[in-house]
């Protein structure tokens, strides 16, 4: 059952942190999430994850207005943070259903080593080890409106042509993600059956 968007987002203040990372990559401690993003954003862990349906298309999200960084740009499918003493890609299943009210399969990593640091046009601070993950899909999302705005399938030609002509329009980690994992979308997309 999926459930209300509220029921499926919904956990305890001690549930909501982040892994806090030294500059190497180790583990130093928690914080909450909601004091993390700032302008002066301490490096934690993180995920990110594009979504490929059993037709090849890739998921595309615009997120919320009411997020805190980057309102209402479009995304890869969802993003996260692993709680302490989750692995990632149980992360990865919490997320995908409390953002996106789905179920996913053949969770792989592909940009294992991934890090990075924005700035958005407010100020606030993204400054995360990122390793990225392709899932695929089980069923249509049914998005919770805290996350997510708006969603569209596309070709993986069609978004590796959106970050060629017009990469203002996506978030800073999906364009550079996409552009590390250049035609690999192709590739998964086709594998995704």
């Amino acid at each position: 059952m999926i459930g209300t968007a509220a029921a499926r987002t919904a956990g305890t203040a001690d549930e909501d942190h982040v892994i806090l990372l030294d500059p190497d990559g180790s583990p130093r401690g928690l914080a909450p999430r909601a004091t993390v993003h700032s302008v002066d954003t301490p490096l934690h862990l993180a995920f990110s994850c594009h979504l490929v349906r059993e037709d090849g298309a890739v998921l595309l999200t615009r997120r919320a207005l009411s997020k805190r960084t980057w309102p209402g740009v479009w995304t890869n499918a969802f993003c996260g943070h692993p709680r302490q003493g989750e692995t990632l890609e149980e992360a990865i299943s919490r997320h995908a259903f409390g953002e996106l009210g789905l179920q996913v399969r053949q969770v792989r990593p592909v940009l294992p080593d991934f890090r990075y640091r924005a700035v958005d046009a407010s100020g606030v601070v993204e400054n995360e080890v990122c390793p990225v993950f392709t899932a695929v899909a089980q069923g249509e999302p049914v998005p919770s409106p805290e996350e997510v705005m708006e969603l569209r399938w596309v070709k993986a030609d069609e978004l590796a042509e959106l970050v060629r002509l017009a990469p203002w329009t996506l978030s800073p980690w999906a364009v550079a993600q996409l552009e590390q994992l250049d035609d690999m979308l192709d590739h998964l997309s086709a594998g995704a059956s």
